[in-house]
């Protein structure tokens, strides 16, 4: 774990961050994959999170997701819209509490 999260260094945050990054969004894959279908959770991973970015701003973390995520996976794993909104939402909400988890961040209140 780092030493002591630094607002500044997280603008390089895989230079500086990379290992803690890659604990936070295991452990929420592995939390989802735990309740949810195990095909959809790898779907939203490989296709959506993939290309999403993690950033911190004004004392929160946020996770940016790349454009049309319905699109990307779409042909890939078959769901309907509403799960799918729902599933990624939650994912999403799992994975910035899982970056001030393992950055040790208090959360906002």
């Amino acid at each position: 774990m780092a030493d002591e999260f630094d607002p500044e260094k997280f603008e390089d945050k895989y230079a500086h961050y990379f290992n803690e990054l890659q604990r936070a969004y295991k452990n929420a894959f592995e939390q989802m994959n735990d309740r949810y279908d195990s095909e959809l959770i790898h779907g939203i991973d490989q296709t959506v999170l993939n290309e999403s970015e993690p950033f911190y701003e004004d004392g929160e973390f946020r996770v940016e997701l790349p454009e049309n995520p319905r699109e990307r996976i779409r042909g890939a794993v078959a769901v309907d819209d509403e799960t799918f909104e729902e599933t990624l939402e939650e994912y999403v909400e799992r994975i910035e509490s899982e970056l001030y988890r393992t950055l040790g961040v208090d959360r906002p209140e």
